[in-house]
Protein backbone atom coordinates (compact mmCIF):
# COMPACT_ATOMS: atom_id res chain seq x y z
CA UNK A 1 0.00 0.00 0.00
CA UNK A 2 1.15 3.46 -0.79
CA UNK A 3 1.06 5.72 1.79
CA UNK A 4 0.13 9.66 1.07
CA UNK A 5 3.96 11.29 2.65
CA UNK A 6 3.36 13.84 5.25
CA UNK A 7 6.33 16.27 5.70
CA UNK A 8 6.72 18.41 8.43
CA UNK A 9 9.49 21.33 8.40
CA UNK A 10 10.31 23.18 12.11
CA UNK A 11 11.47 26.12 12.51
CA UNK A 12 12.93 27.77 15.80
CA UNK A 13 10.88 31.60 15.73
CA UNK A 14 13.92 34.14 16.32
CA UNK A 15 16.07 30.89 17.37
CA UNK A 16 19.58 33.00 18.65
CA UNK A 17 17.47 35.45 20.43
CA UNK A 18 14.68 32.79 21.70
CA UNK A 19 17.44 30.83 23.08
CA UNK A 20 19.40 33.61 24.78
CA UNK A 21 16.15 34.94 26.40
CA UNK A 22 15.44 31.68 27.61
CA UNK A 23 18.84 31.06 29.00
CA UNK A 24 18.99 34.64 30.84
CA UNK A 25 15.28 34.13 32.08
CA UNK A 26 15.57 31.07 33.62
CA UNK A 27 18.76 30.84 34.62
CA UNK A 28 20.07 34.21 35.23
CA UNK A 29 17.38 35.45 36.73
CA UNK A 30 16.44 38.20 34.50
CA UNK A 31 13.01 39.84 35.03
CA UNK A 32 12.43 41.07 30.98
CA UNK A 33 12.18 39.02 28.34
CA UNK A 34 14.23 39.79 25.40
CA UNK A 35 11.82 38.44 23.24
CA UNK A 36 9.31 41.21 24.11
CA UNK A 37 11.67 43.97 23.92
CA UNK A 38 13.49 45.61 20.77
CA UNK A 39 16.45 43.60 21.06
CA UNK A 40 18.89 41.23 19.21
CA UNK A 41 21.47 39.21 19.36
CA UNK A 42 24.71 41.05 17.38
CA UNK A 43 28.84 40.82 17.90
CA UNK A 44 31.03 43.32 19.58
CA UNK A 45 28.67 45.89 21.17
CA UNK A 46 31.60 47.88 22.77
CA UNK A 47 33.96 47.99 19.42
CA UNK A 48 29.97 48.28 17.49
CA UNK A 49 31.60 45.61 14.81
CA UNK A 50 29.49 42.62 13.49
CA UNK A 51 26.40 42.40 12.29
CA UNK A 52 22.75 41.62 13.65
CA UNK A 53 22.36 37.89 13.78
CA UNK A 54 19.18 37.41 15.51
CA UNK A 55 16.25 40.09 16.37
CA UNK A 56 13.36 40.00 18.42
CA UNK A 57 9.45 41.06 16.71
CA UNK A 58 9.28 44.62 18.52
CA UNK A 59 12.65 44.94 16.43
CA UNK A 60 10.81 44.79 13.38
CA UNK A 61 9.27 47.87 13.64
CA UNK A 62 12.09 49.84 13.69
CA UNK A 63 13.11 47.82 9.98
CA UNK A 64 15.99 46.15 12.19
CA UNK A 65 17.53 43.21 9.16
CA UNK A 66 19.35 40.52 10.59
CA UNK A 67 22.47 40.54 8.62
CA UNK A 68 23.01 44.27 8.63
CA UNK A 69 25.71 45.86 10.73
CA UNK A 70 25.08 47.14 14.26
CA UNK A 71 26.00 50.67 13.48
CA UNK A 72 23.06 50.84 11.31
CA UNK A 73 20.86 48.56 13.48
CA UNK A 74 22.09 51.38 15.89
CA UNK A 75 21.04 54.21 13.96
CA UNK A 76 17.85 53.10 13.75
CA UNK A 77 17.53 52.58 17.02
CA UNK A 78 19.71 54.05 20.11
CA UNK A 79 18.37 52.45 22.88
CA UNK A 80 18.12 48.60 20.88
CA UNK A 81 19.41 45.83 23.44
CA UNK A 82 22.03 44.33 22.11
CA UNK A 83 23.56 40.71 23.50
CA UNK A 84 26.76 39.30 22.22
CA UNK A 85 26.07 35.66 20.53
CA UNK A 86 26.69 32.30 22.56
CA UNK A 87 27.38 29.73 20.30
CA UNK A 88 28.52 26.94 23.25
CA UNK A 89 24.48 27.48 24.34
CA UNK A 90 23.05 27.39 20.62
CA UNK A 91 24.66 23.94 19.86
CA UNK A 92 23.19 22.96 23.17
CA UNK A 93 19.74 24.05 22.67
CA UNK A 94 19.59 22.73 19.18
CA UNK A 95 20.86 19.42 20.06
CA UNK A 96 17.74 19.42 22.75
CA UNK A 97 15.26 20.54 20.26
CA UNK A 98 16.80 17.95 17.83
CA UNK A 99 15.93 15.60 20.11
CA UNK A 100 12.22 16.07 20.63
CA UNK A 101 11.92 16.06 16.98
CA UNK A 102 13.29 12.66 17.15
CA UNK A 103 10.61 10.97 19.12
CA UNK A 104 8.25 11.65 16.73
CA UNK A 105 10.15 9.90 13.55
CA UNK A 106 13.24 8.30 13.27
CA UNK A 107 13.97 10.57 9.67
CA UNK A 108 15.22 13.63 10.74
CA UNK A 109 17.28 15.85 8.47
CA UNK A 110 18.60 18.99 10.51
CA UNK A 111 18.73 21.76 7.48
CA UNK A 112 20.45 24.26 10.21
CA UNK A 113 21.48 25.07 13.73
CA UNK A 114 17.59 26.29 14.21
CA UNK A 115 15.19 24.16 11.42
CA UNK A 116 14.53 20.81 10.18
CA UNK A 117 12.36 18.86 8.12
CA UNK A 118 11.14 15.51 9.72
CA UNK A 119 9.04 12.36 7.32
CA UNK A 120 5.92 11.73 9.33
CA UNK A 121 4.14 9.67 6.54
CA UNK A 122 2.47 6.60 8.25
CA UNK A 123 2.92 8.11 12.04
CA UNK A 124 -1.19 8.89 11.89
CA UNK A 125 -1.61 5.79 14.47
CA UNK A 126 0.80 7.32 16.87
CA UNK A 127 0.21 10.87 16.60
CA UNK A 128 -3.21 11.53 14.87
CA UNK A 129 -3.60 13.57 12.30
CA UNK A 130 -0.91 15.89 10.73
CA UNK A 131 -2.24 18.77 12.43
CA UNK A 132 -2.73 17.38 15.24
CA UNK A 133 0.83 15.51 15.70
CA UNK A 134 2.68 19.20 14.74
CA UNK A 135 0.23 20.85 17.30
CA UNK A 136 1.81 18.26 20.23
CA UNK A 137 5.30 18.52 18.73
CA UNK A 138 4.95 22.57 18.58
CA UNK A 139 3.52 22.46 22.34
CA UNK A 140 6.09 20.04 23.53
CA UNK A 141 8.77 22.53 22.36
CA UNK A 142 7.71 25.24 23.88
CA UNK A 143 6.66 23.09 27.51
CA UNK A 144 9.68 21.28 27.78
CA UNK A 145 12.99 23.77 26.45
CA UNK A 146 10.58 27.49 26.49
CA UNK A 147 10.85 28.48 23.08
CA UNK A 148 8.02 28.47 20.17
CA UNK A 149 8.77 27.38 16.72
CA UNK A 150 6.54 27.24 13.10
CA UNK A 151 6.00 23.91 11.72
CA UNK A 152 4.68 23.57 7.93
CA UNK A 153 3.01 20.88 6.99
CA UNK A 154 3.01 19.29 3.36
CA UNK A 155 3.45 16.54 0.72
CA UNK A 156 7.24 17.11 -0.19
CA UNK A 157 9.88 19.47 1.67
CA UNK A 158 9.87 22.66 -0.60
CA UNK A 159 6.25 22.95 0.22
CA UNK A 160 6.57 22.29 4.03
CA UNK A 161 9.02 24.69 4.10
CA UNK A 162 7.33 27.25 2.42
CA UNK A 163 3.98 26.80 4.66
CA UNK A 164 6.55 27.19 8.03
CA UNK A 165 7.57 30.53 6.62
CA UNK A 166 3.80 32.05 6.97
CA UNK A 167 2.02 34.17 9.37
CA UNK A 168 4.53 33.73 12.73
CA UNK A 169 5.52 33.02 15.68
CA UNK A 170 4.15 29.76 17.24
CA UNK A 171 2.05 28.81 14.28
CA UNK A 172 0.83 25.51 12.86
CA UNK A 173 0.22 25.93 8.78
CA UNK A 174 -0.63 23.42 5.77
CA UNK A 175 0.09 23.70 2.10
CA UNK A 176 -1.45 20.90 0.69
CA UNK A 177 -1.32 20.56 -3.04
CA UNK A 178 -5.12 21.90 -3.34
CA UNK A 179 -3.90 24.89 -1.22
CA UNK A 180 -1.16 26.35 -3.79
CA UNK A 181 -3.87 29.16 -5.61
CA UNK A 182 -5.05 30.11 -2.21
CA UNK A 183 -1.92 30.31 0.03
CA UNK A 184 1.28 30.78 -1.97
CA UNK A 185 0.10 31.95 -5.39
CA UNK A 186 -0.75 35.23 -4.19
CA UNK A 187 3.02 35.85 -2.56
CA UNK A 188 5.60 37.88 -4.21
CA UNK A 189 8.02 35.43 -6.33
CA UNK A 190 10.77 36.86 -3.97
CA UNK A 191 9.32 34.69 -1.27
CA UNK A 192 9.63 31.35 -3.39
CA UNK A 193 12.39 29.01 -2.07
CA UNK A 194 15.15 29.65 -4.58
CA UNK A 195 14.34 32.62 -6.10
CA UNK A 196 17.00 35.52 -5.07
CA UNK A 197 17.62 38.87 -5.36
CA UNK A 198 19.48 38.47 -9.32
CA UNK A 199 17.01 36.05 -10.36
CA UNK A 200 13.98 38.14 -8.83
CA UNK A 201 14.76 41.02 -10.96
CA UNK A 202 14.91 39.08 -14.48
CA UNK A 203 11.50 37.91 -13.55
CA UNK A 204 10.17 40.96 -12.23
CA UNK A 205 11.37 42.40 -16.29
CA UNK A 206 9.40 39.49 -17.85
CA UNK A 207 6.53 40.52 -15.97
CA UNK A 208 6.40 37.90 -13.38
CA UNK A 209 5.90 39.33 -10.00
CA UNK A 210 3.33 36.71 -7.83
CA UNK A 211 4.49 33.33 -7.39
CA UNK A 212 1.06 32.09 -9.41
CA UNK A 213 2.73 34.37 -12.45
CA UNK A 214 5.63 32.30 -12.23
CA UNK A 215 3.82 28.93 -12.26
CA UNK A 216 1.52 29.96 -14.90
CA UNK A 217 4.79 31.25 -17.51
CA UNK A 218 5.30 29.19 -19.73
CA UNK A 219 8.53 26.79 -18.64
CA UNK A 220 10.53 26.94 -22.28
CA UNK A 221 10.52 30.56 -22.15
CA UNK A 222 11.74 31.02 -18.22
CA UNK A 223 14.61 28.95 -19.28
CA UNK A 224 15.34 30.84 -22.34
CA UNK A 225 16.00 33.77 -19.79
CA UNK A 226 17.34 31.82 -16.53
CA UNK A 227 18.67 28.73 -18.10
CA UNK A 228 17.70 25.22 -16.06
CA UNK A 229 17.22 27.47 -13.09
CA UNK A 230 14.12 28.54 -14.99
CA UNK A 231 12.80 25.19 -15.06
CA UNK A 232 13.45 24.74 -11.43
CA UNK A 233 11.60 27.39 -9.97
CA UNK A 234 8.84 27.35 -12.57
CA UNK A 235 8.66 23.52 -10.95
CA UNK A 236 8.90 25.27 -7.35
CA UNK A 237 6.20 27.16 -8.20
CA UNK A 238 4.06 24.34 -8.85
CA UNK A 239 4.89 22.44 -5.87
CA UNK A 240 7.01 20.11 -7.54
CA UNK A 241 9.76 18.65 -5.11
CA UNK A 242 11.24 15.23 -5.64
CA UNK A 243 13.86 15.31 -2.77
CA UNK A 244 13.40 13.26 0.29
CA UNK A 245 14.15 13.79 3.93
CA UNK A 246 17.97 12.63 4.74
CA UNK A 247 18.42 11.83 8.15
CA UNK A 248 21.70 11.57 9.53
CA UNK A 249 22.02 7.63 9.26
CA UNK A 250 20.66 7.96 5.60
CA UNK A 251 23.34 10.08 5.28
CA UNK A 252 26.09 7.91 6.79
CA UNK A 253 24.69 5.18 4.58
CA UNK A 254 24.73 7.54 1.06
CA UNK A 255 28.47 8.38 1.69
CA UNK A 256 29.57 4.82 2.75
CA UNK A 257 28.47 3.68 -0.32
CA UNK A 258 29.73 6.23 -2.39
CA UNK A 259 33.01 5.57 -1.11
CA UNK A 260 32.70 1.90 -2.13
CA UNK A 261 31.97 2.99 -5.35
CA UNK A 262 34.68 5.40 -5.56
CA UNK A 263 37.19 2.37 -4.31
CA UNK A 264 35.87 0.47 -7.22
Amino acid sequence: MSLEKVIFHIDVNSAFLSWEAVYRLHHLGWKGDLREQVSAVGGDMAMRHGIILAKSIPAKKYRIQTGESILEAKQKCPNLILVPPNYGLYERCSKAFMGILQEYSPTVEQYSIDEAFVDMTGTELLWGTPVEAAEKMRRQIKERLGFTVNIGISKNKLLAKMASDFQKPDRVHTLWKSELQKKMWPLPVSDLFFVGRATTKTLFKLGIRTIGDLAKSDPSYLKQHLKKHGEVVWGFANGIDVSVVQSLRLLIRDMAILQRFLLM
